[in-house]
């Protein structure tokens, strides 16, 4: 192949994959209000291989936005709402004796919710530790033990976990640790007046809007392949490295606010997420390479949920991303 076919390759990949996006935004934001950002956050998720935090008042849309992007994508959907008496076998599933004609007996694994495409995880944090884990592990391992038998979940596989931020008595906060397999963590917002308006519009007529379905699961694993191919310059992921180790009280790269507000910086998967979002981000900037603007719009959800703040945060209500922001601020890219 040519060096000129090459490129008419590279370029024709990436105007699908813009051409792509474009519309299953555009067809989400059909019955989705606002969050934009959102969507275009959880669809980077999705395509980098990774999974989303979503945070969230109750009602404003959170499963609704899981609901209609499945719808989209064509892809396979589950929603497993988690509760203090969930067990592990009720998403993973579980062996159960079968019997046929003849009486003779044998074991059979029935699969569980976890076996689907699109995973919507509500209110994560009611199960217990040992439920929460049993999702954390197919999140990880993209396949699931069972029985001694070990079964891989269909690509792709996309978690989307939900918190509520209110009401915090009675659950099971996930751990630190293990918040740092999620790629992302968004934030849903309370909306506008103007965005109420649109959200009453739409919902209490006669007729409510639907959604068709633009993309199917080979379309989304070639997207998932098209944005791995992304390169990325050396200053470029020192850019990255740097920002990560600024996160870090006892890194002498760190900011004097991190310095005086974090406990833990974060993991070098926080560098990852801002090199595969970032790769995600070039291409919808119509570049077929990061640069470090890709990286600075990926930082804040790719980091806020790997900072353990100090008790002096808490006690001044500094947050992660006024932390980040600083840093951002502070960190300069390369020349």
């Amino acid at each position: 192949m040519s060096a000129a076919t090459s490129t008419e390759l590279v370029e024709r990949q990436i105007e699908q994959f813009r051409r792509n996006f474009a519309i299953v935004r555009e067809e989400v934001s059909r019955i989705i209000v606002g969050n934009d950002d959102n969507i275009v956050g959880i669809m980077t998720c999705l395509l980098a291989r990774g999974h989303v935090l979503l945070e969230g008042i109750p009602g404003i849309g959170k499963t609704k936005l899981v609901q209609t992007l499945a719808d989209v994508l064509h892809l396979k959907f589950a929603r497993i709402q988690f509760t203090p008496d969930l067990m592990p076998g009720d998403i993973i599933g579980s062996t159960v004796v079968r019997e046929n004609e003849a009486g003779r007996k044998s074991m059979e694994f029935q699969r569980g919710p976890i076996f689907a495409n699109l995973v919507l995880a509500d209110e994560v944090n009611r199960a217990t530790p040992k439920t929460q884990s049993a999702l954390l592990e197919a999140m990880q391992e993209n396949s699931v033990s069972a029985g001694g038998q070990t079964h891989p979940l269909e690509q792709p596989f996309f978690v989307l976990a939900t918190m509520n931020p209110l009401e915090m008595e009675g659950t099971y906060p996930l751990p630190e640790a293990q918040l740092d397999r999620f790629f992302f963590k968004l934030r849903l917002d309370f909306p506008s007046a103007e965005g109420l308006h649109e959200i009453l519009d739409r919902t209490t007529r006669q007729h409510n809007p639907q959604v068709d379905r633009v993309l199917g699961q080979g379309d989304v694993l070639e997207m998932r392949e098209t944005a791995r191919s992304v390169p990325v310059a050396r200053p470029v992921q020192q850019y990255a490295i740097d920002l990560t180790l600024a996160t870090h009280p006892e890194s002498e790269r760190a900011t004097e606010m991190a310095r005086r507000f974090v406990r833990f910086g974060s993991s070098p998967r926080g560098t990852q997420a801002l090199i595969l979002g970032a790769k995600v981000n070039a291409l919808l900037n119509d570049r077929v390479h990061v640069a470090c603007e890709d990286i600075r719009a990926v930082t804040l959800n790719a980091l806020r949920h790997r900072i353990l703040l100090n008790f002096d945060a808490e006690a001044e209500r500094v947050d992660a991303d006024a932390i980040l922001n600083d840093i951002l601020h502070r960190v300069s890219e390369p020349r």
